[in-house]
């Protein structure tokens, strides 16, 4: 169970860059699997796999147009990412100062 959790989990889906490049795409614009092909050198097999792994994170959703699918992104399962890097920020905060400060012969 916790297994078949985390395969379905946002994170794992964001760790590919083919569905990170998947989700930009459809951050701009809902897209059918041929609108989305243009954008790749895989197979439609293969992209159909990486827009399942998308669709079972919550990250799409998909709705039939004719004999079209058409995909949009639903943002919602990315803020569980937002919130555990957010509180990873001090740190960049912390070093972005320091640099701040060395930058400026302050160090």
């Amino acid at each position: 169970m916790i297994a078949e959790a985390l395969d379905a989990s946002p994170f794992r889906a964001v760790a590919d860059p083919t569905r990170r490049r998947i989700l930009d795409l459809l951050a701009a614009e809902e897209r059918s699997v041929n609108e989305l092909l243009r954008h790749f050198a895989i197979s439609q097999p293969a992209l159909s796999q990486q827009l399942k792994v998308l669709r079972e994170a919550g990250l799409v959703v998909v709705r039939r147009e004719g004999k079209r699918r058409v995909y949009a992104l639903d943002p919602r399962p990315l803020r569980q990412i937002h919130d555990w890097v957010g509180h990873y920020e001090r740190f960049w905060t912390d070093k972005l100062d320091a640099l701040g400060r060395f930058l400026d012969g302050d160090a």
